[in-house]
């Protein structure tokens, strides 16, 4: 019996030790992050995940580009919905991609990062903003006039260039 006991306790402590590892590497990933110019989709890759950002400022509601009509800006790839659509954010990318790379208003003012959702956003001072739910685009919503400024400061904060971003 006190053999099995001992043989529990080792690989007990294996398996906390590998557990330890696996989360310092995990911990490891948002810092990463923190350089990372615009947000992706994890799977594909693609900007907005796969959202025309034209779209955002000319139709009620955003609609999915296509591979067809891809652009690759800022180091990513970017899908429209029309040739036009992809024509227009040639010629005025900055305009037309999310602020803070696509990041979460709300959590940039509170100063962290996390991806924000295309399906969550509201167009702010003529610029595309994305939020990670819809708490937090109530929250900037309630406290605009200092989220946003706020927002601006700690994006410009962020190690690393800051004529790289999407602003």
């Amino acid at each position: 019996m006190r053999q099995i006991g001992k043989q529990i306790l080792t690989l007990t402590n294996r398996y906390a030790v590998l557990l330890c590892l696996v989360l310092s590497f995990c911990c490891m990933y948002p810092a990463a992050a923190q350089t990372q110019k615009t947000v992706t989709n994890f799977l594909t890759g693609v900007a907005l995940s796969g959202y025309d950002p034209v779209s955002y400022f000319t139709e009620p509601e955003p609609t999915l580009g296509s591979p067809l009509y891809e652009y690759e800006w800022n180091g990513v790839p970017w899908y429209f919905a029309s040739e036009a659509n992809r024509d227009i954010f040639i010629n005025a990318p900055a305009v037309y991609a999310p602020l803070f790379g696509g990041h979460c208003a709300m959590s940039m003012a509170r100063g962290f990062l996390s991806d924000g959702n295309p399906q969550i956003y509201r167009i702010v001072e003529d610029r595309l903003v994305l939020f990670y739910s819809v708490g937090n685009r109530e929250a900037f919503e309630l406290s605009r006039s200092t989220s946003f400024p706020r927002a601006v400061e700690n994006w410009l904060a962020l190690p690393g260039d800051p004529a790289l971003r999407s602003e």
